[in-house]
């Protein structure tokens, strides 16, 4: 019987902030403690309103999830990455060729921008925990084992306290009902939702200089809302309308949101999908691997994406009647289209395209 490994887990250690000064992006604040307030979540919406439309990035703090539950997460996935044997961890490996995101990646498998240099990041895809165990026979790291109920709670309460909030949000936004996208994203629908541990080693800055100091090239997220459990080693950079890059400032107790591409196809463009990606961190941030905790949501597998009938969109004109498509089939086939080379290009000037919906996937 295999031994667990859960008597030597590290408590979390928060990384040093940085001292450099750096170009920062204003995001809106969202303050979750407002939500169930009398008009709190119309409050909220208009709030939110003006970030959807420009940056597609926002935060959200007091959202109800305890920091020491924050904590453990990141706690447990350090502890994924360097205890558990590459054997372990590659159980079950993300099968990119069939768009399927579910469970590791090693560091290294691809190169950068056509030169020698190789990606610089590991994953691991936690799918969701639903209550008919549909994805049960995926779990197969030895790490479900010793860990499962901190990782499925976790899971779940993510889900419940902020993803669902957010949809909510959305909806009244676009003037729908309030469980428009919620129900397509019910989190016991079958979908490619999950819970990711990101791990990026540091390179020298001899091979960081021949791929432009970019650890993950440009891009936008394929799916429809994506959480970033604040990360306080600096590097993430959200590209403005004004074409300029800036840095997204890590806030304590909060969580990094954006918007992806499907969220934006469903609102006909209203929502943006937000270009992003990730730099070398300063140098005061490089002594270690920057350790990273995301909730990325997907549609379920039922669910057709089409513009929205919403009477904002209807008054922008912004609404039209297209051939709907199925949200899981877009983001497997986006899955394939990103992974499909043994080099992680540029792609500068290509459109990805599925049905009537489109979306930039090359960058200079």
């Amino acid at each position: 019987m295999p031994i667990s490994k859960r008597n030597v887990v590290q408590p979390w250690s928060r990384p040093k902030p940085t001292k450099e000064v750096l170009d920062y992006s204003e995001l809106v604040t969202i303050d979750f403690s407002k939500f169930d307030k009398p008009n709190g979540k119309f409050e909220l919406a208009r709030d939110l309103a003006e970030a959807l439309q420009y940056d597609g990035f926002w935060v959200v703090v007091n959202f109800g999830i305890p920091q020491d539950l924050i904590d453990c997460q990141f706690a447990l996935g350090k502890h994924f990455f360097n205890d558990y044997s590459l054997e372990e961890k590659s159980a079950k490996a993300c099968d990119f060729e069939n768009g399927d995101y579910f469970g590791y990646k090693k560091v290294g498998a691809k190169t950068i921008f056509g030169t020698e240099v190789r990606e610089n990041v590991e994953t691991f895809n936690i799918p969701k925990f639903t209550k008919d165990e549909t994805y049960r026979e995926l779990l197969k790291q030895p790490f479900y084992d010793d860990f499962y109920d901190e990782v499925s709670s976790f899971s779940r309460i993510t889900h419940d306290l902020l993803v669902k909030r957010l949809y909510q949000l959305f909806a009244i936004i676009l003037g729908l009902d309030e469980s428009y996208f919620a129900s397509k994203h019910d989190y016991e629908l079958p979908s490619d939702t999950h819970l990711r541990y990101m791990q990026y080693h540091p390179r020298s800055l001899e091979d960081d200089e021949k791929v432009e100091r970019i650890w993950s090239r440009a891009h936008t997220d394929f799916g429809s809302l994506t959480l970033l459990f604040n990360q306080e080693v600096n590097g993430l950079q959200l590209k403005l309308s004004d074409n300029s890059w800036k840095y997204v400032k890590p806030v304590y107790g909060g969580v990094i949101c954006n918007i992806g591409d499907t969220l934006n196809f469903w609102s006909g463009g209203y929502f943006k999908s937000t270009i992003h990606r990730v730099v070398r961190p300063p140098e005061d941030q490089l002594e270690e691997p920057r350790v990273g905790l995301f909730y990325f949501d997907r549609p379920g597998k039922t669910a057709d994406i089409e513009v929205a009938p919403s009477p904002l969109l209807k008054r922008l004109g912004l609404y039209n009647k297209v051939e709907p498509v199925n949200g899981h089939h877009y983001v497997r086939q986006r899955v394939k289209n990103y992974h499909e080379s043994s080099d992680y290009g540029k792609r500068a000037g290509e459109v990805f395209q599925v049905g009537q919906f489109k979306i930039q996937d090359g960058f200079d």
